[in-house]
């Protein structure tokens, strides 16, 4: 496996000169690299972490240090106090980090055997943007006790980090389409979520550009050789990111894709866990995934060994397929884009979007929830009524329960990354108390408010998870109990068991130690009797314990079989054999006591997280009344109100809606025009939309849906008054751009999107297309959107909004009048004769058109583009050519109009007197001739 963002290092190491020399630590390096080559290592050296060769350079280059050479490397370092922000930096930039500690201490090697040789290192962790989870990162007790700006930055980072893989079926690869089914697994190592989902992709590879749209990964796996549609949208989708913010590649080799390696990598990693009586359904259920998902699930299970991490895919009842079309609304990768959900698109950042919005949560596993509500909203009504009533009880309880739950939430650790953490066994004692010590508290917390609950909640979707959290959280304080709070709180292992009873082997070593102790505090008596003096005592100088210390003046007294350790112009010290012999078997016994802590620690762990599903349950309803509360919060930003949802009909009925996010944006000194919307499967179910350029028609479709979307998420809307009927599904076609990646035109691209909407959308469907047609000659592009608006209108009978600038397709509302309706956004027109500044003929001023925002009945008669050129300081002699031209264009068209209209009244004047004729006879006829 290799990574493309980390260069290959080991192609100019490893060419060793015969001539050059290395030193231990260099050779040891090297050993390192060898079996890491496309990781940067960063190697412990006493108080400080060192990089080497071009590891050194890229840190010098990323975290701003200084590179300098020693000896054979280019070296850089940091110290060690500072480790995981600068791993976390590293990480970030889409690296893969190592971590080399020492496995002795200094003091223990200074009386070891082995004191003048290389300490003895190996490589403890390794991490990724996806895998940052370990003692190394920033521990969460830090993020509430400390004001580091890096630390607030890095403590704001609560987004999701999935690690997704991707393959392809080749096996169904249709050559004439290029078609093909793609297989994916997307998994959260940090929060134990399991995504998985197989389906045929298009040549233009649009399910999987909404897949990585939606998931925004941080890090993909793929194999070797992928098909080039697949390479060039994955290129494209990383190479877009932000500097800060690059996703990382990992490529596999193409045999690890395989099916046949997949199905045996599988059934061995699942196969061995049959002795504990999981294994068997485990695999059984596994089994039933698509063949491409397996081939993904075993790449993954390969990538997470790397990093111990694998645990996580025991338990298939975690897996949760992606596309569950039954239960959440379809939101493509065009729509939250087109309609900002997650991000606007101006700076690709979250204020602007609706997620800004509603976000009012109080915890990073809350907000992270409230993303995945924002992106799935629900399809059944009594899930959005519960969630709604949630709402309603929150904005309109007078009892005093809920705000003592929400204040509970606040300065809750990240608890779900937490326990996550420690079901992996990468956690801290720090971190293991900080978290278990908070679910404590919020247990105990909440069980005493449970009477209180059970009158004075109603809403079942509360009701529920408060009453659940004191049994799902019951078992944190029987593990709590265990603890000494002050050895907890700085991480001392060797003291953090209260009762030993429970773990004999840390007590056998503890007496052991304690006799030894003994021993040595008994020789002191010796040695007064020897030194013939009775204030001889014990002291410890620079880490060595039990030194006798003898002034200078008296050293000649001093037996000579006595060992001196150090000295100073007024004393000297030393270690008597009895000393030397029992202070190393004392170190040794030391060292023992942490190895056996640190082993009773892991066996501690593992009891731990037999609970871990349970209290993984319980952080889900501490986020799910995060989520509601901050649903809540955001219903008092403005006049909303609460939607009705109904499952008879597809309809959408709003009045007075606004845009929820520039309404936030304009705040009270600046009012939004609300809107009213009424669309129905049995009356009006297109609404044609002209109007003059920045008239206000793209906010307005935007605000429909963003309502909708608003509405089955089970949140209050901006609006008066709101009906919603399900919509299954919410489509858009808006904007202009090429695709250079794909070689597509911004006209193709625009067909493109608009022939997959066909495809997905249905009769309980949202449709918006924005000015579609524009990207080619006004004739065809007339013709393409009037062919499909008439397909949504007979064919797919979707809830439609059509913005338009052409008026032949306001036709369509005579054909379908049924159906069909014309709307314009209002505008006023005031002529601007301010011809001494602008210097126009007066027949070619331009006029001065003032925006109501309102929606109105009937079609738009211009769009007064050149309106918009004068507002954007379009230079004056252009906008007078222009004007000029435009009053050419439209007498010309006004003439064709009426030379049209002139030959269509001559043809039926013709057509009536040819008709008149035939009823008279010729002889009739003669005479009219006659006469004439």
């Amino acid at each position: 496996m290799r990574s493309e963002n980390t260069r290959n290092t080991s192609d100019t190491i490893f060419k060793k000169p015969t001539k050059i020399v290395y030193t231990p630590l260099e050779l040891q390096f090297l050993e390192l690299k060898k079996q890491y080559k496309d990781a940067i290592l960063c190697i412990e050296c006493g108080y400080k972490y060192r990089f080497f060769g071009d590891d050194a350079e890229i840190a010098a280059k990323e975290l701003n240090i200084c590179c300098n050479k020693n000896h054979n490397f280019m070296t850089a370092s940091i110290p060690t106090h500072r480790l995981f922000v600068h791993v976390h930096r590293l990480v970030t930039k889409g690296y893969k980090v190592g971590v080399v500690k020492q496995m002795e201490t200094a003091a223990l090697k200074a009386i070891g055997e082995n004191k003048s040789s290389l300490f003895t290192r190996k490589l403890t962790s390794l991490y990724t943007k996806a895998t940052f989870l370990g003692e190394d990162i920033l521990l969460l007790w830090m993020l509430n006790y400390f004001d580091d700006i890096y630390f607030r930055e890095i403590s704001s980072n609560v987004c999701d980090n999935y690690l997704l893989c991707i393959s392809e079926n080749k096996e169904n690869l249709n050559h004439k389409n290029h078609n093909i089914v793609l297989g994916i697994v997307a998994v959260q190592p940090t929060t134990g979520e399991v995504l998985f989902d197989s389906f045929q992709d298009s040549v233009a590879r649009l399910e999987l550009e909404n897949l990585i749209l939606r998931l925004q990964p941080v890090e993909i796996i793929l194999p070797r050789d992928v098909s080039d549609q697949t390479e060039k949208l994955v290129i494209r989708m990383t190479s877009v990111c932000l500097q800060d913010d690059i996703i990382r590649i990992e490529r596999m080799k193409n045999e690890h894709f395989e099916y046949g390696n997949a199905f045996k990598m599988i059934t061995d990693f699942y196969g061995s866990q049959i002795l504990d009586g999981t294994g068997s359904q485990a695999l059984s259920q596994i089994l039933k995934f698509n063949k491409s998902v397996l081939c993904s699930l075993a790449a993954v299970i390969l990538y997470l060994k790397e990093f111990n991490l694998e645990k996580i895919l025991y338990n298939p009842s975690n897996f949760k397929k992606l596309s569950s079309e039954d239960e959440y609304m379809v939101l493509n990768g065009a729509t939250l884009k087109n309609l900002e959900i997650l991000q606007n698109q101006t700076d690709m950042k979250i204020k602007g979007s609706l997620f800004c919005v509603l976000d009012h949560t109080k915890t990073s596993f809350g907000r992270r929830k409230l993303k995945k509500w924002v992106t799935q909203p629900l399809l059944k009504s009594s899930e959005i009524n519960s969630r709604l009533d949630a709402v309603s009880e929150i904005l309109f309880s007078e009892s005093s329960v809920l705000g003592q739950i929400m204040s509970l939430l606040y300065k809750v650790p990240d608890v779900e990354r937490g326990i996550c953490s420690i079901y992996h066994k990468k956690c801290s004692v720090q971190e293991f108390y900080l978290v278990v010590s908070t679910l404590s508290n919020l247990e105990t917390a909440v069980k005493a408010l449970v009477p209180v609950i059970q009158v004075q909640v109603r809403a079942s979707l509360l009701h529920k998870s408060l009453l659940e959290l004191p049994e799902l959280l019951s078992s944190t304080k029987k593990y709590l109990s265990k603890l000494n709070e002050e050895a907890a709180k700085i991480g001392n292992k060797t003291e953090l068991f209260k009762d030993l009873d429970d773990f004999p082997l840390i007590r056998k070593r503890r007496d052991e130690i304690q006799t030894v102790l003994c021993q040595i505090q008994n020789h002191i008596q010796d040695v007064r009797r020897m030194l013939n003096s009775s204030s001889v005592d014990y002291v410890s100088v620079s880490g060595q314990e039990f030194q006798i210390e003898v002034k200078n003046s008296v050293v000649s007294s001093v037996p000579l079989d006595w060992i001196k350790v150090s000295s100073t112009k007024v004393v000297s010290r030393f270690h008597t054999p009895f000393i030397v012999e029992n202070y190393k078997m004392l170190n040794q016994l030391r060292e023992q006591l942490v190895l056996d802590c640190n082993s009773e620690w892991l066996c501690f762990l593992d009891h731990f997280n037999e609970h871990y599903h349970a209290l993984y349950q319980a952080v889900g309803h501490l986020a799910t009344l995060d989520c509601v509360f901050s649903l809540a919060e955001a219903a008092k930003q403005g006049d909303y109100c609460r939607p009705v949802i109904i499952d008879e009909k597809s309809e959408i009925m709003i009045k007075n809606g606004k845009h929820p996010v520039i309404d936030v944006l304009l705040g009270e000194q600046q009012q939004y025009v609300p809107n009213d919307t009424f669309l129905s499967e049995n009356s009006q179910r297109v609404m044609i939309i002209t109007g003059p350029n920045m008239g206000g028609k793209s906010s307005y479709i935007k605000q429909v849906a963003l309502i909708t979307i608003m509405a089955q998420i089970g949140s209050y809307v901006p609006a008066e008054e709101v009906r919603i009927g399900i919509v299954d599904g919410i489509f858009t076609r808006m904007g202009a751009s090429d695709n250079v990646f794909k070689g597509r035109s911004t006209f193709m691209e625009e067909l493109t999107d608009t022939a997959a909407i066909i495809q997905k959308a249905t009769s309980h469907s949202l449709v918006i297309l924005d000015e579609l047609g524009r990207g080619t000659s006004t004739h065809d592009g007339i013709a393409i959107a009037y062919a499909t608006l008439e397909h949504f209108i007979k064919n797919v009978g979707s809830l439609t909004l059509f913005v338009t600038h052409y008026p032949p397709l306001c036709e369509l509302e005579r054909a379908y009048p049924t159906h069909v309706e014309n709307y314009h956004m209002s505008f006023l027109v005031n002529e601007d004769y301010s011809k001494a500044e602008d210097d126009f003929e007066e027949q070619n001023h331009l006029d001065c058109v003032t925006f109501l925002y309102q929606i109105t009945k009937e079609v738009a008669a211009r769009s007064y583009g050149l309106n918009v050129a004068k507002l954007a300081d379009v230079p004056k002699e252009i906008l007078k050519k222009a004007a000029y031209k435009s009053k050419e264009l439209e007498r010309s068209a006004n003439v064709r109009r009426l030379e049209k209209r002139l030959a269509h009244f001559n043809w039926v004047i013709n057509s009536l007197c040819l008709c008149y004729i035939k009823k008279f006879k010729p002889n009739r006829i003669k005479i009219v001739f006659a006469l004439s």
